[in-house]
Order: structure tokens, then sequence, then C-alpha cells
């Protein structure tokens, strides 16, 4: 590049210009050279290595290097190196003009940073997506992770530039945060928390991403579609969005019902309220009612015996019998305490489908039974009046 210098001077001198005027035309015609070869590093690196980076990861077996070498990152990659050129150009380019050289290195370099930042950051993006379907506790502490480390790359390329726009060591100006630290815990005090949060969470493994959970205080009920630092966002079963902080769930109570998709069954807890004046002893008609619909043998109705004492036996085997009922987990019909509006059953069992519309509709089915059934017994469903004006 001197050589070539020398020879524009020459050049120019020899077309009669001398003094500032040759040096303003030297600089210029050195700016446009360094604009050139700058804008021809960009178009060689964008056009030549891009395509042979995706040709090569394109043919090779292994994962990673498509992640980390996908054509965003080479990109953002490659816009480095015209500035790079410019670097290594600007004092040939600026050799009478001292201010100037440093204006342009100063900007030179903060590009530079900034670009690099971006490169960085788009690998760390490529990073978190490999393997993003796993739903391990690791898993999500990774991802925990990569979002610290975009931050540390932030807070470094801040640091980085201020030095570059004061004319400082960086060393020099982290030194010098200590005493801004109380501003700097205030300004990322969201992010600091939701960093601790999202580590209980994660080490302790109580949430994936694809869990069913329930936090009433925020009115969320569906799947989690997605956790970060600050936020965990939840797509209800109406397919709206509720987005709540890790913090908030660390601090309130929030129900996960992962341990119902991966148990055996889910639970079914009912009740039925029946009129209190209609439990009875039971009578010679209502046994053979009972015995010739089926409910009971003759045998089995010997001696004294009250209809609802009858009708919860009779509704646990009907309830057992049930193929969509799994009998070796919990199952009972159990009487509960009585109250003003009248004595509660409680139907208590597990259905094997635990997809929320056949288990709706098999919880249906057998409670619709219980209602009919119980009229067989003598039973009365306790209903509210309704008072007519006069």
């Amino acid at each position: 590049m001197e050589i070539l210098k020398t020879w524009i001077e020459e050049w120019i001198s020899a077309m009669g210009a001398s003094g500032a005027s040759l040096n303003l035309w030297v600089h210029g015609i050195m700016v446009c050279i360094t604009a050139l070869l700058a804008l021809l590093a960009d178009w060689t690196c964008v056009h030549v290595f891009v395509p042979i980076a995706n040709k090569v990861t394109s043919h090779t077996e292994t994962l990673w290097d498509d992640m980390l070498l996908n054509e965003k990152v080479v990109r953002s990659a490659c816009h480095i190196i015209p500035a790079i050129v410019v670097w290594w150009l600007l004092p040939m380019t600026f050799t009478q003009y001292p201010m100037a050289q440093e204006a342009m290195a100063r900007i030179t370099a903060i590009y530079i940073t900034v670009m690099t930042l971006r490169t960085a950051q788009c690998v760390i993006a490529a990073v978190a997506q490999m393997d993003s379907d796993r739903r391990s506790s690791a898993q999500q502490y990774f991802h925990t992770f990569c979002g610290v480390l975009r931050i540390v790359f932030y807070l470094i390329a801040v640091v980085v530039v201020i030095a570059i726009i004061i004319g400082r060591n960086p060393l020099t100006v982290i030194a010098g945060l200590g005493a801004t630290s109380a501003v700097l815990m205030l300004v990322f005090k969201d992010t600091i928390e939701g960093l601790v949060a999202g580590i209980r969470l994660t080490s302790n493994d109580m949430m994936h991403i694809g869990d069913w959970i329930t936090v009433p205080q925020a009115g969320a009920d569906g799947t989690v579609v997605g956790m970060s630092l600050t936020t965990v966002k939840i797509r209800n079963f109406d397919n709206t969005i509720i987005t709540v902080s890790p913090k908030a769930l660390v601090d309130n109570a929030f129900r996960n019902w992962k341990g119902m998709q991966q148990a055996d069954g889910r639970r079914v807890a009912r009740k039925l309220l029946f009129e209190q004046h209609s439990i009875s002893r039971t009578s010679r008609e209502l046994r053979q009612r009972l015995v010739a619909k089926g409910y009971f043998d003759s045998e089995e109705l010997q001696g004294e015996s009250i209809n609802m004492q009858l009708y919860r036996t009779y509704m646990e085997r009907f309830v057992e019998k049930r193929k969509e009922v799994n009998p070796d987990m919990t199952l009972m019909v159990r009487q509960m305490e009585p109250t003003p509006y009248g004595m509660p059953l409680e139907f208590y069992f597990f259905l094997h489908n635990k997809e929320w519309k056949s288990y709706e509709h098999q919880m249906a089915e057998i409670m619709e039974w219980a209602i009919v059934i119980a009229a067989d017994f003598d039973l009365k469903i306790y209903e509210v009046q309704a008072v007519t004006p006069a």
C-alpha cells in the first residue's frame, strides 16, 4: 500500500497538483480505494465464503456444525472483515490528518465491537436451538445459561464501546464500575431475580417446556411454550398466551399436571347431593326391585339395610366394572359431612384416558348413570326449588 500511495502521489504531481491540493487528492483517492477494498472484501465473503460454508456443513453428518455455522452466523461474521480492512488501511489513508484518523479508528473499532457482539449473539442463539426438543432439566438450565451469556456479552460490548469513546483501557472502565454497581443492580434487578428463579425452576425439576401448568393468581391454565430469564409463556386452552415471571412462579403456588400425565390414570372426584329425607331403611318392595333389576342377589339383602348404603355398594361395583376406569388405583364412593343442601356422596376414581375431551365425556357418562340409578334406590337428588314471585 505504501508503494501504491507513492505511485498515486507521483501521478497526481505529474498532473500539476502540489501542496495542499496534492494531499487532498491523494487522501481522497486513498479513501476511495479503502472503501472499494472494504466493499470487495464484503462481497467476496458474502458471495463466496457463505456458499462454501453452507456446502461444507450440508455434506457433513454432524448436526452441530449446521447450527454453529449456519448462514446467519457466517454472514454476520463476514460483515466484520470489511471493518478489519479499513482498520488496516487507516494509517496509510490519513497520514496527514491524525484527528480524522483517530475518529475513523474509533468509529471502526465501535463497528467491529458491535458486529462481533451480533455474531456472538447469533452463535448463542444457534447453540440454544441444539436439542431444543428435549425437556430435561439440564436442557432447560442450558437455555437459562445461554440467556445469562447474552447479557454478559452485552455488558462487555457496552464497556468496550464506552472505553473506545473516551479513549481509555476497558479494564480501567470496568474498575470504575464499582461506584455504579448499585445503579446496575437496580437496572438489572428483574433479570437477576429471573435468573435465580429460573435456576430454581429447572434445577429442582419444577417445570419444563411442554408441561401443563395452572397458575391461579395469573389466570393461566395451559401449556408452557417458552421459558427465558424474565418470562414464562403459557398458552391457555383458549389459545391466549399469558406471560408470567419465573419469580412469581417460585414465590407463589402453581400446579404442574405432569405427574398426572405420567401416571396410570386421571382422577375424578365428583359429588352428588341427596335429599336427607329420602335416606331410609330398605323396604321389602325395594329389595325385590333391586334383585329383579340384577343389582344384588337375594342373599346379599338379608337383614336390615339402608338404601344409601346399598347405593354406595352398587355404585362402587358399577364404576369398578367400567372399562375406562383403572381398578388398580383408588376407587370408592364415600359419604361426606352432611350439609344444609343435602347429604353429599363423592365418587372418587381414576380414568385410563387422560386426554381432556375423552376424559370429560367418560366422566360425564358415569356420573349420568349415577344420577339415573339413584331413583332405583328411592334416593332423590337435591335440587334448589325456584321461588315463584307472588
